[in-house]
């Protein structure tokens, strides 16, 4: 199976497909490798139109990042500001501004194009 994926049925024999060329462990160079290469990228071309991912939220990409980097609230106040900035930037109580987007991006590497999405709109009171 090395064709264009057209359905979940041939996504799923695919995916058997690239199981077995996984177990047989080819040599880098072998017609299984690359076989086995082109399978991986059929499929994974199969999965990004099939299965989108969208960017996520601003904030929920500040969380991400902050646990990554173990950081805390208060060490994001060089990029966002006050103590009381960075809970109403956290908490969806207040937008990112030009300032704090561009400080976020340089100083702790989140896309810009995550950072200037409109916020998703939660439940409950405004």
């Amino acid at each position: 199976m090395t064709g264009i994926i057209h359905s979940d049925a041939e996504h799923a024999v695919a995916l058997a497909a690239l199981d077995g060329l996984l177990s047989v462990e080819p040599q880098p160079g072998s017609p299984e490798a690359d076989d086995l290469q082109l399978l991986a990228l059929v499929i994974e071309a199969y999965e990004k139109e099939r299965w989108p991912i969208g960017l996520p939220d601003a904030v929920d990409a500040i969380r991400f990042r902050m646990d990554q980097q173990g950081l805390t609230q208060r060490d994001l106040e060089p990029y966002i500001g006050s103590r009381a900035s960075v809970s109403a930037v956290l908490s969806g109580k207040r937008p990112l501004r030009l300032r704090m987007i561009r400080a976020l991006h340089e100083g702790l590497g989140i896309p810009l194009e995550v950072l200037v999405r409109e916020p998703r709109r939660t439940q409950g009171p405004s």
